[in-house]
């Protein structure tokens, strides 16, 4: 009698510990549970941060195209960084009024001006000019550059002759034949970063875009044959 009571007490002392520790072990499991879900997710978070970057990595932040597309040539160092003269400015202008804002290009402007040419050739769609800088105009003497800038038909003849109409990317350029406006054709040649234009001329500062054509600047004027 006395055995079978003190059994049952022990036995109702073990439901009672049992019962009081359950909780308390639940509850530690669960907190264990939280704190492991917890780091997974803050892990998970900082891979995907990082996955987030890289997948980004195709196309750079600035926006800049892909180099296949840029400029080239050792005399884009001499366009502005910045503003209207800036390869970023000149694409949104139409060609006459994008040259124009870059220095390089003046004695063209001029020329083109003097012919009666700007409305022409910001009206075109898709054309490509092969543009002589400052410097190629300074290679013709004083009195044979004076005599065709006073001369509007033959200043026409000379400025269209650098104009193709159809857009004319540097691999069209690595071995081919144009005609110009001025119904003359013109040879281009080379590949990568060196082309030259009719054997004379060489590209400094090609594929140049504007709102309506693409640029090549030359070193040396195309005079008509």
């Amino acid at each position: 009698m006395h055995t079978a009571r003190t059994t049952r007490i022990r036995r109702i002392a073990v439901a009672v510990t049992t019962a009081a520790v359950l909780p308390l072990s639940l509850a530690a499991c669960s907190e264990e549970s939280k704190d492991k879900a917890s780091d997974s997710a803050a892990a998970s978070s900082e891979g995907s941060g990082d996955g987030s970057a890289d997948s980004g990595s195709g196309s750079k932040a600035d926006g800049s195209m892909p180099a296949g597309d840029r400029p080239f040539g050792p005399a884009c160092s001499t366009v502005p960084e910045s503003g209207a003269g800036s390869f970023q400015g000149m694409a949104q202008d139409p060609v006459a009024t994008a040259a124009s804002n870059n220095p390089a290009l003046s004695t063209l402007v001029g020329a083109v001006k003097k012919a009666g040419l700007v409305d022409t050739l910001n009206s075109a769609k898709n054309i490509t000019v092969f543009a002589p800088t400052n410097d190629a105009f300074a290679k013709i003497p004083k009195a044979d550059l004076n005599k065709v800038l006073n001369d509007k038909a033959m200043l026409t003849k000379v400025l269209t002759n650098h104009v193709v109409g159809e857009k004319v990317t540097p691999k069209k350029m690595e071995n081919a034949s144009y005609e110009t406006l001025a119904k003359t054709k013109l040879t281009t040649a080379g590949s990568g970063t060196s082309y030259k234009v009719n054997d004379t001329a060489n590209v400094v500062c090609g594929n140049v875009r504007t709102s309506n054509a693409t640029v090549h600047i030359v070193d040396t004027v195309l005079m008509p044959g």
